[in-house]
């Protein structure tokens, strides 16, 4: 029970950190969807994901486990699906600049567009899962 409510609040705050650091990802009824979404995520994520994996393992296998993405990208997909009030139009980031490195302006739509969020999910949730051991 621990591990699904830790599931779910990791789940929940790397989306509202998602939705922050890109625009493209809303959320029609505020924290209310928010939270609807992370448990839908969260089921996602704990059955449909790895049923998705055994069905591209043998893909896995040939890439070294570089093609994992496609079953984030199918589980967020999965879930703007089943939460009315979710949406994904548009991946946008608007950059950033430092003295040490220039990140520039990224804009994907359509499929990239979920892609590039299940990409900085799976980047997020992994800093979490990390940190709270």
């Amino acid at each position: 029970m621990r591990r699904i409510i830790r599931h779910y609040v990791l789940d929940t705050f790397a989306l509202y950190a998602a939705s922050q650091i890109a625009a493209g990802m809303n959320f029609d009824r505020g924290f209310v969807t928010l939270f609807i979404t992370g448990g839908a995520l969260t089921v996602a994520t704990m059955l449909a994901k790895p049923i998705i994996n055994i069905l591209l393992l043998p893909i896995n296998l040939v890439t070294f486990g570089l093609f994992k993405w496609v079953s984030s990208a199918v589980a967020l997909y999965l879930v703007t699906l089943v939460v009315p009030g979710f949406k994904i139009m548009q991946f946008y980031f608007a950059g950033m600049s430092t003295k040490f490195f220039d990140l520039p302006t990224i804009s994907f739509e359509g499929t990239l567009a979920y892609v590039a969020f299940s990409f900085l999910l799976s980047l997020i949730t992994s800093v979490l899962f990390w940190i709270f051991r």
